[in-house]
């Protein structure tokens, strides 16, 4: 499984990936622990509900969700999850235009917010019981316009070590697996298992493997690592 013939060593290559983004550990952590955004599970909600809808992370959700803290979070109109589940929409789309989003963000911090008065509490619980083989039946995952990438980011801040099976993620893990001459995997499912399964044998956690795909991503001439350093530790 390790080795392909005449190439080289899995590990190996994926060393070569991981020691692109160094520091990255730390981020992923700070994941692990529900501590993105300052540890603000509203923010988290709203970085999932933006992010589901596909524009460039770092130059579209992350200048918004910070304009949504400023506006929402920091003023106190919205103090946690309940708050974010009760909002009127209208006040929302002056800081984010698509609606859809909005809705998302709303289902999601409404249920979660039945499970505990304390934010973090909750989305820790939901994430710990979630199950990716039943995720559409998932309470969650049967919300309208919540995807398997966006259940699997809810997953990986709720403290749940594993993949987010999106674009960049499987060309990047897809690209590593071709080099040490294995197949890749473009089932959803197979290919989280397969990450995870990667990531263990090679020395990794599976969140480190899915934010180097993102990370090592050019844009203009310099490596997101170094040209997003001084916002990562923010989010």
């Amino acid at each position: 499984m390790n080795v392909g013939i005449g190439m080289l060593p899995l590990k190996d290559i994926v060393d070569r990936y991981m020691q692109k983004v160094s520091g990255l550990k730390d981020h992923c952590e700070r994941c692990l622990r529900t501590e993105r955004w300052g540890g603000s599970v509203v923010l988290m909600v709203v970085d999932a509900a933006f992010t589901s809808i596909g524009l460039n992370y770092f130059t579209a959700v992350v200048p918004k969700v910070e304009e949504f803290n400023e506006k929402f979070v920091k003023s106190g109109k919205i103090r946690n999850l309940k708050g974010l589940a009760k909002v009127n929409i209208r006040e929302l789309i002056k800081v984010w235009r698509n609606k859809r989003s909005w809705i998302i963000a709303k289902e999601i911090a409404s249920y979660l917010s039945t499970l505990s008065d304390d934010d973090k509490i909750a989305l820790r619980s939901w994430a710990r019981n979630a199950k990716l083989e039943n995720w559409r039946k998932d309470p969650i995952g049967s919300i309208k316009g919540v995807g398997l990438v966006t259940f699997q980011y809810l997953r990986m801040m709720g403290g749940i070590d594993t993949v987010m099976p999106d674009k960049i993620v499987k060309r990047v893990i897809n690209e590593i697996l071709e080099k040490a001459g294995l197949e890749p995997v473009n089932d959803d499912m197979e290919f989280i298992k397969r990450v995870e399964e990667v990531a263990l044998n090679c020395g990794y956690k599976p969140i480190e493997l899915c934010w180097m795909t993102w990370l090592i991503q050019p844009e203009g001439k310099v490596m997101r690592m170094e040209k997003y350093s001084s916002i990562l530790s923010k989010i």
